[in-house]
């Protein structure tokens, strides 16, 4: 089982709510490790499947003028190579420009077509809330994926009218038990996940990336620090280390089509 601590406003029940495949989206290559990879480490190891969709490719990143001519390619090869940190290897992309990304029904369709080829129990994605105590996990962009993909998931990846080239081609609708959004307000987050025995790996995902840190021991300070708090927020033990959610119940037992 995946060590969980949830605050008592959490709709998902990890000793109840099983999960068997997951989706994430993120904005950029990066995003993912920062924000969930240690619960992805969790989620892995316990035998879940894992899959990532980075919505842009990531050319606008990075410090070093030299690197401009191949950051594409340099940040697919860091994300790749720190999916498999945490036990991913299956990575989609949308190949939106970075910084430029919109929830637009072309990105939207995307969204659908994927969330119905996997049809994964849990979509994982960036929040579409701002958050104005800490702007910087508020990038146009993170906000972007968090608008796309909470409009895909409702209502249209569950009806078979919307996008209906999808249910032509196979792609039948789908729908989502659960919706976990990260990077977003504190006071959304709702559920803390205990990732204390994957804390190292998380890091090392999250160093692999060395394009897009410019002071590495400050980085890693404060992502240690931040995972230190979302413990003390979540009630565990000193010394532990926790990753927070706003997590969404799409659809369960008592959900009626419409409401």
């Amino acid at each position: 089982m995946i060590a969980s601590a949830s605050q008592a406003q959490s709709p998902f029940n990890p000793a109840t709510d099983r999960i068997g495949r997951v989706l994430c989206f993120a904005a950029h290559p990066d995003d993912i490790d920062f924000g969930a990879a240690g619960t992805i480490a969790a989620w892995t190891a316990a035998g879940v499947q894992v899959s990532y969709c980075i919505m842009t490719d990531g050319d606008a990143g990075g410090f070093d003028p030299a690197h401009r001519a191949n950051i594409i390619a340099m940040r697919d090869a860091e994300q790749r190579r720190a999916a498999e940190l945490v036990g991913v290897s299956d990575i989609h992309y949308l190949h939106q420009r970075d910084g430029y990304l919109e929830a637009s029904h072309e990105v939207m369709r995307g969204v659908v077509k994927l969330i119905r080829e996997l049809r994964p129990d849990v979509v994982l994605a960036m929040h579409p809330e701002r958050n104005w105590r800490r702007i910087q996990k508020s990038h146009p962009d993170h906000l972007a994926v968090g608008e796309a993909v909470t409009r895909a998931v409702y209502p249209a990846l569950e009806n078979p009218f919307a996008y209906p080239e999808l249910a032509e081609a196979g792609l039948a609708a789908y729908k989502l038990p659960w919706l976990w959004l990260y990077a977003g307000p504190d006071e959304r987050e709702n559920h803390f996940v205990d990732v204390t025995p994957h804390v190292e790996a998380k890091l090392k995902a999250i160093h692999v990336h060395v394009s897009q840190h410019p002071d590495v021991d400050a980085m890693e300070a404060a992502v240690r620090r931040g995972m230190h708090v979302n413990a003390e927020r979540a009630g565990l033990p000193a010394g532990h280390s926790a990753e927070a959610f706003h997590v969404v119940a799409v659809n369960g037992p008592g959900t009626i089509a419409g409401f």
